[in-house]
């Protein structure tokens, strides 16, 4: 379980990660967000589950100061030393494909493996799950969800829904129930609320309380083109497939456009996936009709798959 948070200050510590940032604080991060490794077979076992993960650096730099931090507070108690905790809940800030949700059950899975919480499961919601019909049935909602939650983390996606809507909306209703069930239950859980980097900040500023319980502010960029292409590479091999060079091309072409388009809403590794999925669906319908089998052929994802594949899905959209 969480201890009480004893903390000087009421801020929030904000994580970012932007290379002119790290830049700035090398002498804090180190180089590219990059700590000396730990050789603890439970930090190895945490971040083993980022090594299928392109970018996140200065997540993996977030949760390699937890990981210290939960350690070191272990040896002071041990020594008699007072172990002041701190708050875990967090804001995660990012587009759709970031890596929010991922790396939320990670920490889950990190908390659990280091004793903070008891079960570490992972209950994702969103606001229809919180907000009820009627007057007191939002608050409610909102207590039996954390009360499933307790020893384990419970994650808010587009959690600036909840300010959305007039006056006799119980989206506030669920704001001002969250506040006070974390007063109550502030060391037994984790609250994670993600969304949009614009609708967060608005949001945390809907309630005096907000700000002060979320103390570790966490956002999540989109990936660059080059990160995309990696990405790429990566979830078609994990399925034995593999981009030949015009495909490469292609995908380079189209993904620059595409974050263009996007206007800072571009869905990041949710494009990729749902390009690559559609591409490989499109190969199949290709290599039927063209009737060849080859293992090298069967492995192949041609210009033509992703071509078909965008264009099909700019028509279902």
């Amino acid at each position: 379980m969480l201890q009480s948070a004893k903390m000087k200050k009421r801020g929030q510590i904000n994580i970012v990660i932007n290379s002119e940032e790290r830049e700035k604080n090398d002498s804090i991060w180190g180089r590219e967000g990059n700590y000396p490794p730990i050789d603890h077979v439970e930090y190895r076992n945490v971040m083993k589950s980022f090594d299928d993960y392109v970018g996140l650096e200065s997540i993996k730099s977030f949760v390699h100061e937890i990981y210290s931090w939960i350690y070191i507070n272990n040896i002071r108690q041990d020594k008699g030393l007072k172990t002041g905790q701190q708050a875990l809940h967090m804001i995660f800030k990012g587009n759709p494909g970031t890596g929010k949700t991922t790396v939320a059950r990670l920490i889950a899975t990190m908390l659990r493996d280091l004793n903070v919480l008891e079960k570490g499961h992972f209950i994702e919601v969103e606001r229809a799950d919180l907000v009820g019909e009627y007057i007191g049935h939002t608050a409610q909602k909102t207590r039996n969800l954390v009360e499933k939650a307790l020893g384990g983390v419970l994650f808010i996606d587009e959690a600036y829904s909840l300010a959305r809507g007039g006056e006799k909306d119980f989206g506030k209703e669920a704001i001002d129930a969250l506040v006070k069930v974390m007063e109550d239950q502030q060391h037994n859980f984790v609250l994670i609320l993600a969304g949009y980097p614009v609708e967060m900040d608005r949001f945390m500023r809907l309630n005096p309380g907000l700000p002060s319980r979320f103390p570790m502010v966490l956002t999540f960029p989109n990936y660059s083109v080059e990160e995309l292409l990696k990405m790429t590479k990566s979830m078609a091999a994990q399925r034995d497939y593999e981009l030949d060079d015009e495909s490469m091309t292609y995908m380079n072409e189209l993904l620059i456009i595409a974050k263009e388009y996007e206007h800072g809403r571009f869905s990041n590794g949710r494009f990729i996936r749902n390009l690559l999925e559609k591409a490989i669906r499109i190969q199949a319908v290709r290599l039927l009709q063209e009737k060849e089998y080859s293992r090298d052929i069967l492995a192949t994802l041609r210009r033509i798959d992703f071509e078909r594949a965008f264009h099909n899905i700019l028509g279902e959209s």
